[in-house]
């Protein structure tokens, strides 16, 4: 399959760039790391070298144009090959690796004081097979992976990082990312069909989905992002390998079998995949994982969710908004059992008001395809559905361990707070270790595992890693839940309604509220859990405050803007000491 060549994004402000030169013509043999074209932006040329070896298929934009990053400009394939022109334009690129130099021909730091996104998924350099020794070797690319790769860097090692895929992991490419690209249509579907209720009327106009425009937004939303990670790679100096990581008996590791990296340390990141129940008819097509239902072409008239937890919410969320009969089957008595009993309760009036169908405390028995339907056998009755999407939690992917025996633990490899695995030199992150399957949380177990293999004695400390659901309204959760703190401590606890915020009232988004869990001896806070706007954003608060300590006796002192949002978290926090303003004075005892 022909690779598309991209107009990079070689900055944080570049939007465009000019092809100045093309270096090789239509039909040319090219090698992996030869220049293709030169390009200008903002006064600095750029060579864009080739990260694949092949025949210059087709030359799309030509000397003097003006080109939209990430915008395909050629193609690079077998001899003969016909181009899927129209089914590339869709799909995350491979491609460049960008040679800065100045308008006077010098070299150019553009990396220096400017984030550089440059075009494509990071590819192994021209010289990478060259390399015979490396302090780290990372192997996966997703968030725990890529930001490993970089922290390393930074603190002066040479580093390769090995990825089967388009670097970005789960998250960038088939999770967080793609998901929030449709639930932001959804938001925005949800807004036109209660404009009227604001005295907006839309004369005339029916709304229509067009899902083929709707896939391409998402892949173009991942793209962007893609390009960005491997520009961020080739700005530090990391080198990546295009192929499948596996840690040899001498610690070595080897790339596809082909390649043998030498390496001080490795730090495995091999993320995770979407768990499968063992019951009959859970191999047919029409059972999807969120790897696949995010680039279905056409909305299921019935979708039936296996799974009431984060990624089951979101996704009923965003096909109940397409037009979607929506019914999720949980297992548990109720949606998202991890997260706080009143935040659960929140979540299951607000898929009952969009439509969605629940059906918790329930289990699935069997599976049937018949004529193209989708029949379901639970423990409580059949029902039928076009597709069912599978979303009960996530496996981790313990390939990289090859040849290499590591202390495991349910599956997942056994780290402690260093991310020291079992074997001296070796360190995990992120999914492959159980601990939380989160990718902010990747993000700091990467880091931590990168600066311990450079010689550092960091620590992680996940107590305090927000979480979030994005449905309308979100929510927002961090520390202990109310069941969970009410067994440790004596506990006093502060609530504050959105529909006593001037701001979510005025934004006509006045459901929901914030809930503080405070030690009523000390004042620590112990948890926050949210439902209402901004739920996603306002937790991070909430997380900085709970891990420096602030207590709700200085947080109610906190001056908050006003009209906010965020005002209902002070004014939650103050509400644990009876001391919130905006609330009505509570009722004495015993009167």
């Amino acid at each position: 399959m022909a690779t598309e060549i991209i107009m990079p994004k070689a900055g944080m402000a570049m939007e465009e760039g000019t092809i100045v030169k093309w270096l090789k013509a239509e039909g040319d043999v090219v090698e992996q790391g030869e220049p293709l074209l030169e390009i200008l932006t903002d006064k600095v040329n750029m060579e864009v070298e080739a990260q694949v070896s092949g025949t210059l298929l087709k030359i799309l934009k030509q000397e003097g144009d003006v080109v939209p990053v990430i915008q395909t400009i050629g193609y690079i394939g077998a001899p003969g090959e016909i181009l899927e022109e129209a089914k590339a334009e869709n799909t995350p690129s491979k491609e460049v690796t960008v040679k800065n130099e100045t308008s006077n021909g010098n070299p150019s730091s553009a990396a220096a004081g400017d984030s550089i996104a440059s075009g494509g998924a990071a590819a192994t350099n021209g010289n990478a097979s060259k390399e015979t020794g490396y302090d780290v070797v990372v192997i996966g690319g997703g968030p725990a992976g890529y930001v490993a790769a970089i922290k390393a860097a930074q603190l002066g090692g040479k580093v390769a990082l090995v990825e089967q895929d388009v670097v970005g992991g789960t998250c960038l490419n088939r999770g967080c990312i793609p998901t929030k690209t449709y639930l932001k249509n959804a938001e925005i579907l949800d807004t036109i069909r209660h404009a009227s209720q604001r005295g907006i009327h839309l004369a005339g106009a029916e709304v229509s989905l067009d899902m083929d425009r709707i896939v391409a937004v998402k892949n173009e939303v991942v793209k962007t992002l893609t390009t960005g990670v491997a520009g961020l790679l080739r700005s530090y100096g990391v080198t990546t390998y295009h192929g499948i990581g596996r840690i040899t008996r001498e610690k070595k590791v080897s790339v596809d079998g082909k390649e043998l990296l030498e390496t001080k340390n490795i730090i495995i990141a091999g993320g995770s995949n979407p768990s499968r129940l063992k019951i009959p008819g859970m191999e047919s097509s029409l059972v999807l994982t969120s790897d696949e239902i995010l680039d279905l072409k056409e909305v299921p008239k019935h979708l039936a969710i296996i799974g009431g937890g984060v990624i089951g919410i979101e996704l009923a969320t965003v096909f109940a908004a397409y037009g979607s009969k929506v019914t999720i089957i949980e297992l548990e008595d109720r949606l998202a059992p991890f997260m706080d009993g009143e935040i659960s309760a929140e979540l299951r009036k607000y898929a009952e008001k969009k439509g969605i169908i629940l059906m918790t405390g329930t289990k699935l028995e069997k599976l049937e395809e018949r004529d193209g339907t989708l029949l379901i056998t639970t423990d409580k009755e059949v029902l039928e559905a076009d597709k069912a999407l599978l979303s009960i939690g996530r496996v981790a992917d313990l390939e990289a361990l090859g040849e290499l025996e590591l202390e495991t633990e349910r599956g997942k490899i056994k780290v402690n707070e260093r991310m020291e695995t079992s074997e001296a030199g070796v360190y995990a992150a992120g999914d492959i270790t159980g601990k939380l399957m989160l990718a902010h949380a990747a993000f700091k177990m990467g880091e931590i595992a990168a600066a311990n293999a450079m010689g550092g004695k960091e620590a992680v400390d996940l107590r305090y890693t927000p979480s979030a659901i994005y449905t309308s309204p979100e929510i927002g959760s961090v520390g202990l839940t109310e069941e969970a703190a009410k067994a440790k401590y004596e506990v006093s606890v502060g609530k504050f309604y959105f529909g006593a915020n001037g701001r979510a009232l005025a934004s006509g988004e006045g459901t929901g509220f914030v809930k503080v869990l405070a030690d009523k001896k000390y004042g620590q806070i112990l948890g926050v859990h949210i439902v209402g706007p901004a739920a996603a954003e306002l937790i991070n608060e909430a997380a900085a405050l709970m891990s420096m300590e602030i207590t709700v006796h200085e947080l109610s002192e906190i001056i908050h803007g006003h009209p906010t949002f965020s005002e209902a978290l002070m004014e939650a926090a103050a509400d644990c000491l009876q001391k919130c303003i905006h609330k009505p004075r509570p009722s004495k005892s015993g009167q």
